[in-house]
């Protein structure tokens, strides 16, 4: 089979790998791809994955069998319709369907009325409202912009003055642009936060391993809020009955409505899990693979992805059985300095070969090459994962990789896995 993934992060590389080692695949494309990608599939410059039309195009004339969507952008903008309507195969939820993380208010609206476990909510148009709901309401209380914006568009304010600050912020000065027209208010919700993904072909669905994304720039849980700072999975909060709480009270409900509402979800689905005292409630559900999330779990799956993807996409999950691995992974981001505000792109990075000769999964996230060289080309640089019997050994094989790799103000958390580890 010929397989294209959209996308050139560290999420689409982590696919990229696990695809690459499915019998099936006999050649992966990339568009655009990045240079760790290159290594595995032919990345493809030139075409923007927010060109349906172009997109389309390549994969009639280089007759591929799966198309894998990794961003969200796309999904939106009705990639996997443009390419159903082709006749071509492809991994993600329809247009219709990925409303569940383009819009919060779709999405609240939808866990009420189906009674799917969620923090209690009011949806704003007008700041002066949207103000007065938090005067009345007080702090914490968490600010959401209601479409998307690439995952900084929630404010979880501990104070009053913060939460007013995010409203003006997000509504007056549209610091997300038109992603913050609307706003979505919601409860401050108690507890540990949890990921869990699913694969789904829009009847069955099959819950992943769970994992826990680090947020926050700076050890201890401190700073602004990023993209992700690393991962690891399993997560030890998610006991053998929250994810069965999880499977039973949310996933499966959401599907069955998402169906209901005629549009049903096929690709991957991410729940945003909040594990309260009354049991795990929903933060937001994503339309695809998490980022980082995706470079601990697919490290863990023992099952062929692409047999996995082409069933999602057939609708025959239920003939397919899926195997997980008994170990942990733990994924390091490195950041250039100054992420999630500004920084400065194009420093060389070094280490990378004896970080792999370690045994340590390096996922490029934001890099490009110039001349033989691997230069800085975003916020979130690289992913270092590793793989271990327990989230210990995890940890210390991630670490030692990262001591290996290097590049001018990188920063990254010296902490990832904490909760685990304290668990332990």
């Amino acid at each position: 089979m010929k397989v294209l993934v959209i996308g050139s992060g560290g999420r689409e590389h982590a696919l990229v790998w696990k695809l690459a080692q499915s019998p099936k695949a006999e050649k992966i494309f990339a568009i655009p791809g990045n240079p760790g990608i290159a290594e595995l599939a032919e990345c493809v410059a030139g075409i923007s994955i927010e060109d349906n039309g172009a997109v389309v195009s390549f994969a009639k004339e280089h007759g591929i069998d799966l198309v894998v969507v990794g961003p969200e952008v796309p999904l939106m903008n009705g990639i996997v319709d443009a390419l159903n309507e082709a006749g071509i195969r492809a991994f993600g939820p329809k247009r219709a369907a990925a409303k569940l993380e383009g819009s919060k208010s779709f999405s609240k609206e939808l866990m009420k009325k189906y009674g799917i476990p969620t923090a209690k909510y009011e949806v704003f148009t007008d700041a002066a409202a949207a103000r007065a709901y938090v005067e009345q309401e007080g702090a914490p209380i968490v600010i959401k912009a209601d479409g998307l914006a690439a995952g900084k568009g929630v404010i979880v304010a501990m104070t009053k003055e913060q939460a007013l600050h995010a409203i003006d912020d997000i509504m007056e000065d549209q610091a997300f642009g038109s992603a913050g027209s609307r706003v979505v208010i919601e409860e401050f919700m108690e507890g540990e936060e949890a990921s869990l993904l699913a694969f789904t072909d829009g009847k069955t669905i099959c819950p992943m391993i769970s994992s826990q994304d680090h947020k926050r720039a700076y050890d201890g849980d401190e700073g602004p809020n990023t993209g992700g700072m690393g991962t690891y999975a399993p997560a030890p909060v998610m006991t053998e009955e929250n994810l069965r709480l999880a499977t039973e009270n949310i996933l499966k409900p959401v599907i069955a409505a998402m169906q209901q509402e005629g549009h049903p979800y096929q690709g991957c689905l991410y729940a945003g899990l909040m594990i309260t005292s009354e049991g795990p409630k929903v933060v937001e559900f994503n339309a695809r693979f998490g980022d980082p999330e995706t470079q601990v779990v697919l490290p863990l799956l023992e099952s062929d992805l692409v047999g996995i993807m082409c069933a999602c996409a057939d609708g025959t999950l239920a003939e397919q059985e899926i195997k997980w691995s008994k170990g942990s992974a733990v994924c390091v981001v490195l950041a250039s300095g100054g992420y999630p505000g500004s920084y400065r792109k194009g420093y060389e990075i070094t280490g990378l070969g004896k970080a792999k000769a370690l045994n340590t999964l390096v996922f490029h996230a934001g890099t490009g090459e110039k001349d033989g060289k691997i230069l800085t080309a975003g916020g979130r640089v690289l992913g270092i994962v590793a793989t271990g019997g327990d989230v210990r050994e995890a940890v210390d094989k991630a670490y030692k990789g990262v001591g290996e790799v290097s590049f001018q103000d990188m920063h990254y958390r010296k902490d990832i896995a904490h909760r685990a580890l304290e668990r332990l």
